[in-house]
This record gives structure tokens, sequence and C-alpha cells, in this order.
């Protein structure tokens, strides 16, 4: 409601599924994203990274070099959770506006 009043200076339904639908969405892509990261999909070009860009240390081996997946420990759960409940009410709410 806080944001609907700032950008758009009202409190409407149409305001309200706009809001929501931004919020849902960031949700739902930062749950997926996380979710990917955890899954290992990017921990070879991750270790490569660090590997190609780590400086003076030479004796240092590739297997020794921890992938992303291990050092993002963030829950993605509750991130989809939220970001599916209120894609859920964006869309009652829409059925709402349309009918």
């Amino acid at each position: 409601m806080i944001l609907s009043l700032i950008m758009y200076h009202n409190i409407s339904i149409l305001s309200y599924i706009n809001i929501s639908f931004y919020i849902s969405s960031a949700l739902l892509l930062t749950s997926l994203l996380v979710y990917t990261i955890q899954s290992g999909f990017f921990d070879t070009i991750s270790k490569s990274f660090n590997l190609a860009f780590s400086k003076g240390d030479k004796n240092r081996k590739f297997h020794e070099i921890p992938g992303i997946s291990e050092l993002i420990t963030f829950d993605n759960k509750p991130l989809f959770f939220y970001g599916f409940v209120n894609f859920l009410l964006m869309l009652i709410a829409l059925a709402f506006y349309y009918l």
C-alpha cells in the first residue's frame, strides 16, 4: 500500500496488481537464480575465473578452489513460497478486476 501511494498517489486494485507483479517476479526469479547456483551449474565457471584471476598464487590447484554452490548457503524456499503466494493473490485480484 505504501508503494502504491508513492508510485501512483492512490490506492486501487490496478496499482496493487502492478506492484505485486513486480514484487512476485523479483522474488520468484531470485529464488530460481539461487536454486540454479546451488545446483552447481556455475561451479566450473566460478572456479576457472577464480583460478585465472588469482595473482601471485601459482601453486593453487583447481580442485582446492571452492565452488560457488559451496559458498552460497542461502535457503531459496521462503523466497519461492512468498513469491508464489504473492503471485496467486495478484491473479485473484486480476480476476476481480476483469470480472
